[in-house]
């Protein structure tokens, strides 16, 4: 599963379609009263969120359709114009977002595909690799930054009130789940940091080997600046 990169299969499917022509077909939709015109356009392989859209005008169209007294349709027509409006967005946003990662790639990579640890301690490591060129013309670099988070668990405010405390298995078990949540956080917060630097104009030999994620001073938490190895402390 990748995180920040769109899937090859969907860049392929959002880059074949035509933003003019997939408009008239929602367009024939609202007129025709039916979704069929919408079928060439091989919308359910474009991703979740044109997915999302597309089961929102789906859902407007069949409420449309059901509808029988004047005023109720005048309503769901207006539903179903702007369930049509924000599908068309929603396609023209994800092919923005293929050019925009097919242009970065010309210069920087990030993989993103990587599966979680089998167990994990208060200790959270997080290690992305990357390739990065100054140029088109130029040879692909390659490196690697590790994020560091050392996890302090919150005071178990909700367990003091509890009449019972949870065994020790099961307080494992619900560390471990929540190292989980914090490591996937981690993840998330590296990838996009790294990602940010290079989108910034960074240098791959610029970026440290290991990095310390910093917690934010007030809730100790990590937030969305706590891996952004490139600011000052």
């Amino acid at each position: 599963m990748t995180y920040i990169n769109l899937p090859q299969d969907q860049q392929r499917a959002i880059s074949a379609v035509d933003i003019r022509a997939l408009d008239s077909a929602i367009d024939r939709c609202v007129m025709e009263e039916r979704i069929s015109p919408l079928y060439e356009f091989g919308l359910r392989e474009c991703g979740e969120h044109v997915g999302s859209e597309l089961g929102a005008f789906e859902r407007a169209m069949a409420a449309h359709n059901k509808a029988k007294a004047f005023a109720k349709r005048e309503r769901t027509k207006a539903d179903l114009l702007h369930a049509g409006r924000d599908l068309a967005h929603a396609v023209a946003a994800m092919k923005d977002r293929v050019e925009t990662e097919q242009e970065e790639g010309q210069l920087f990579r990030i993989d993103d595909q990587m599966s979680s640890p089998f167990h994990l301690s208060n200790r959270l490591t997080v290690s992305i690799d990357y390739s990065w060129r100054s140029s088109p013309a130029s040879d692909w670099a390659r490196g690697q930054i590790t994020f560091i988070y050392a996890y302090s668990p919150l005071p178990g405010y909700s367990q003091s009130l509890s009449k019972r405390k949870p065994s020790k298995a099961k307080a494992a078990r619900d560390h471990q789940d929540e190292l989980y949540r914090q490591w996937e956080y981690l993840k998330g917060q590296a990838l996009c940091a790294v990602r940010d630097f290079f989108r910034q104009g960074g240098a791959g030999h610029d970026i440290p080997e290991a990095f310390d994620a910093k917690p934010d001073p007030y809730s100790g938490t990590l937030n969305n600046f706590s891996c952004r190895f490139w600011q000052p402390a």
